[in-house]
């Protein structure tokens, strides 16, 4: 199940600037969160190790949300090949991470449960993060 759109206006779009600055952000579902301490990319194949590994975690107790979703397609050129002759083949889906940003959102779990999930998540993300409440 890995996560990307269904649909596209445009296949192939340019890479844009990663904001470095941090903003305010609430738990709207669930009662802990994780929290990403910096600015980053993370691919779909990470994000769904982390939910995995969490969903492991709590055993079907709780409910588990993904607050963000990999949405930016990332082109890549094939080895051995010239430069030039265009923009490469669609390689995976990223998603760009504030600081601030909440990632996941856990409910029906007690406090060391969500802890320990979150531990073993954020351990399969490329970024720092913080579990809160």
């Amino acid at each position: 199940m890995i996560l990307q759109p269904k649909k596209l206006k445009y296949q192939k779009i340019r890479k844009g600037k990663l904001n470095k600055f941090t903003y305010k952000s609430d738990l709207h579902f669930g009662t802990f969160g994780l929290k990403a301490l910096e600015s980053g990319i993370i691919t779909a194949k990470q994000l769904e190790a982390a939910r995995q590994a969490i969903t492991r975690k709590i055993k079907k107790r709780g409910k588990i949300w993904i607050k963000i979703f990999p949405n930016l397609p990332v082109t890549k050129k094939p080895t051995e090949i010239r430069m030039g002759k265009g923009k490469g083949n669609l390689s995976h889906w990223v998603s760009k991470i504030r600081g601030g940003t909440i990632l996941f959102e856990i409910t029906g779990v007690n406090r060391k449960t969500a802890k320990n999930a979150f531990k073993t998540g954020s351990a399969k993300l490329p970024i720092k993060t913080k579990i809160f409440s």
